[in-house]
């Protein structure tokens, strides 16, 4: 893009969350901002905002025929789509994989990779024979660090990861540029209370005595790598709030009997305890003030 251009970005799942925090964070730097999701009230909500630089249009992402009819009939002047950003994602439950909702997968399979599939080739063949272009892959740290009952989450985020890098060596030359954000614990969204089922309290304890990023600074850490010279680009985004950082490894320790009364093996081998006995299924470690509860959920990114 030219200095002073008006842009045109696609977002999905700009419903709430992180979606509709970008596309308030695009419309209000001026650019036209196509805003999709299955909801459509949200959306309109948008439009009444930000006025004609809000085009609404319901979207189920996971249906690739409506992500093509969407895209072949964008009005002017929202036909040129100069940044994608593949938001729409979800994670569902929090179950080992042994006890896991099948269902569950299949929808984490269908909205993160298919839906990201989808939108990125209906959007793609533009792009390049225009010369320029954003692609934005809404990833997870989750793909990066694994922790209990994020077992195809994490897969799917991981996939995202991936694709970003093969997508940025398969555009090699043609002036459209790839990054993959990443956030870690992020409130204020309805992430956790889709993936417990609805279940608020379970939600906000995820959060609980500590401060997540918001929905706000992963639509400054998008803009931001947008608005990088058009020869510049922003690979990989990983960012976490400074309350969440890394843990020991999980040891599944199986004590063996020493002399009378002595136990000999089961203790943690010199290594620090953990702080809380929760901390052994947590992703991470979470910096709270004061303690959590017992039975606190491991955390969703």
């Amino acid at each position: 893009m030219t200095a002073g251009q008006q842009q045109t970005v696609f977002v999905t799942g700009a419903s709430s969350g992180f979606g509709a925090a970008i596309a308030r964070r695009f419309a209000a730097d001026g650019a036209l901002v196509i805003a999709t999701a299955r909801r459509t009230e949200p959306l309109a909500t948008l439009a009444r905002e930000f006025g004609p630089n809000i085009l609404p249009l319901a979207l189920d992402v996971r249906d690739r025929t409506a992500v093509e009819q969407a895209v072949a009939g964008l009005p002017t002047p929202f036909s040129h789509v100069d940044v994608l950003v593949n938001n729409a994602g979800l994670a569902r439950g929090l179950q080992p994989a042994q006890r896991a909702d099948p269902d569950h997968w299949q929808q984490m399979l269908d909205t993160n990779c298919a839906g990201l599939l989808h939108c990125t080739r209906a959007v793609l063949p533009g792009m390049v024979a225009r010369g320029r272009g954003h692609l934005i892959n809404l990833g997870s740290t989750a793909g990066s660090y694994p922790y209990p009952g994020a077992n195809v989450y994490g897969a799917t985020k991981a996939f995202v990861h991936q694709f970003s890098l093969n997508l940025r060596s398969d555009l090699h030359g043609t002036g459209v540029r790839v990054t993959c954000i990443e956030p870690g614990m992020s409130g204020g969204t309805e992430f956790s209370t889709v993936r417990f089922d609805g279940d608020e309290a379970t939600a906000r304890a995820v959060y609980a005595d500590m401060q997540p990023l918001t929905a706000d600074n992963i639509a400054a850490a998008v803009h931001w790598a947008v608005s990088q010279p058009a020869h510049v680009n922003i690979n990989t985004i990983e960012l976490m709030p400074v309350a969440q950082s890394f843990a020991p490894f999980q040891i599944h320790r199986t004590p063996t009997r020493g002399g009378p009364g002595e136990v000999v093996g089961s203790g943690t081998g010199g290594a620090v305890p953990p702080a809380h006995p929760s901390a052994a299924r947590l992703p991470g470690r979470q910096h709270r003030q004061p303690p959590e509860s017992e039975d606190l959920p491991a955390s969703p990114h």
